[in-house]
């Protein structure tokens, strides 16, 4: 609901006293108004769309706000989630190579008394 008041009469008169003809300064008077009327922003026009846009704004600083809170969450999950598995394979490594080293332990050891026996033996 626009409130700009634009004087067609005034207007038309003020062009009469610059020499138009009624016709020229009458339709011309139209076609201002029209102007004025369509395309003319007030400053209601203008505090309307700055409210506008500070309420979009508000939404999309909460969208955000909520967007980053699961972001986060879900990266905690993810990191979580990876800490165990590797703490899992980190004990399946370590077992591994307790593994390995007790087996390898017990074959010097074996080879170790073999060659004492052997050497016990021949003397």
């Amino acid at each position: 609901m626009r409130t700009v008041i634009f004087d067609t009469l005034e207007f038309a008169k003020t062009l009469k006293a610059a020499n138009f003809t009624d016709t020229q300064a009458e339709a011309l008077a139209q076609a201002v108004a029209g102007i004025v009327d369509e395309q003319l922003t007030t400053k209601r026009d203008l505090k309307e769309l700055e409210a506008g846009l500070k309420r979009d704004l508000k939404e999309l600083e909460a969208g955000l706000k909520r967007d980053l809170k699961e972001l986060e969450v879900g990266l905690k999950r993810d990191l979580k989630e990876l800490e165990v598995g590797f703490k899992r394979d980190l004990q399946e490594t370590e077992l591994r190579l307790r593994h390995d080293l007790t087996l390898r332990f017990g074959a010097m050891l074996v080879a170790g008394i073999s060659i004492v026996a052997a050497l016990v033996k021949l003397l």
